[in-house]
């Protein structure tokens, strides 16, 4: 689960840098989706991918499961643990937070992946996966989830970067819980703020 987990926070960093090429226009946006998808070995990256989320999730779903099986009593009251506690609101909602993204993802797919294909005026045979996005980012209701899920991953990773590493052994040092809370926070910021300033000015774009 760490593994699969911190391959898959790799993944976003990648694809956050992809992404943001949204606005350095329609020629560069598009050469780059259209290099990606040219590429023969997207394929084996895709199922990699694939992989790597369904082991991650099912792990999830078995950690939790155990978890609860150990204490079939539930706490009646939780409450902050202090001192050397690492507990927190992003610890104790994984699971919830996991199943958010699992709703979130294929649905991304769905809308950028096998979306409208639009070509490319300036480049015949391209897609125009410039014009989808930001046609997409107009509405405000694709916008809102776009956001909401996107805070929820900034949760998801503001525990489980940290996690991962201790669970592969590594002791917990401080240092490397304040690098996953920051990567957290860049990552979340970052994707979200490409659907609200092609909102707000994406005429300027």
């Amino acid at each position: 689960m760490a593994v699969t987990g911190l391959l898959l926070v790799g993944f976003l960093i990648t694809h956050l840098s992809g992404n943001l090429l949204i606005f350095a226009g329609a020629e560069t946006f598009n050469h780059y989706s259209d290099t990606l998808v040219s590429n023969p070995l997207i394929v084996v990256a895709e199922l990699l991918l694939l992989l790597f989320f369904v082991s991650h999730l099912v792990n999830g779903i078995l950690v939790t499961l155990k978890n609860r099986a150990a204490r079939p009593e539930a706490y009646q009251k939780k409450e902050p643990a202090g001192h050397a506690s690492r507990k927190s609101l992003a610890s104790t909602t994984m699971i919830f937070s996991g199943l958010i993204v699992l709703a979130f993802v294929p649905l991304h797919i769905w809308t950028f992946k096998y979306g409208p294909h639009y070509d490319s005026l300036a480049h015949p045979g391209v897609r125009d996966l410039h014009r989808l996005v930001m046609e997409t980012f107009q509405n405000p209701a694709w916008v809102i989830w776009y956001v909401a899920a996107m805070i929820v991953i900034g949760f998801h990773l503001w525990h489980g970067f940290a996690s991962g590493f201790e669970t592969l052994g590594l002791s917990y040092r401080k240092g490397v819980r304040l690098f996953g809370q920051i990567l957290a926070v860049v990552i979340a910021t970052g994707f979200t703020l490409i659907p609200v300033l092609i909102y707000m000015i994406g005429d300027k774009l």
